[in-house]
């Protein structure tokens, strides 16, 4: 059975952070702080949100109804990465299980694209980006042998934010929408269990 309260608590913390209408920075810092409580616990998430598939997946956790934060699980398969893309909003990424590598890009008009840093995420770590135009990456599973699951918070609904991908070898972008892998969110306010 999975602690859900821990998904519930860390929702309501960040809607009260919400509710205060914070600037990005002060975003990165709390919900950072917010993020590590969350994934130093791996007792929480649903299993049907952790399943691999053909490809990575990334299963939404919960939206705020204002849209002012989006909680995503990803779940990366084995050998899975993303392409190159941007966000266009603030992002902190919380390692849940397994690992992950993120290396930012560069692109070059006309070019190909300059790689940047590498982050190495293991469990409990937490790395935060920021909403501008710099922020390119791509990322993948960087364990050989089973799934990794990072937690991500974005600031809007990030599945249905037009982003870009980018092609590596010219530095083109692409438009997209991500969407999202399931049709149903957890059930965080069903507290019938937690009375009886």
């Amino acid at each position: 059975m999975t602690n859900i309260s821990r998904l519930r608590g860390f929702i309501q913390d960040m809607t009260r952070l919400a509710g205060e209408n914070p600037a990005e920075e002060r975003w990165l810092e709390e919900g950072a702080a917010l993020l590590r409580g969350l994934v130093s616990h791996d007792d929480w998430l649903p299993a049907a949100l952790a399943e691999p598939g053909p490809s990575y997946r990334q299963y939404l956790l919960h939206c705020d109804p204002l849209e002012r934060f989006s909680v995503v699980s990803f779940v990366w398969g084995i050998g899975q990465r993303t392409p190159v893309h941007n966000h266009k909003v603030w992002g902190l990424v919380g390692m849940l299980r397994g690992s992950e590598v993120s290396v930012t890009m560069h692109p070059e008009p006309g070019g190909p694209m300059r790689t940047g840093e590498v982050d190495h995420l293991k469990p409990g770590e937490v790395v935060g980006v920021g909403s501008g135009e710099e922020d390119i990456h791509w990322v993948e599973n960087a364990v050989a042998d089973k799934p990794s699951i990072s937690i991500h918070v974005y600031g809007g609904n990030i599945g249905a934010i037009e982003r870009h991908t980018f092609n590596p070898e010219t530095s083109a972008r692409k438009r997209f929408v991500s969407g999202y892998t399931n049709a149903e969110v957890p059930n965080l306010w069903d507290r019938s269990a937690e009375m009886a």
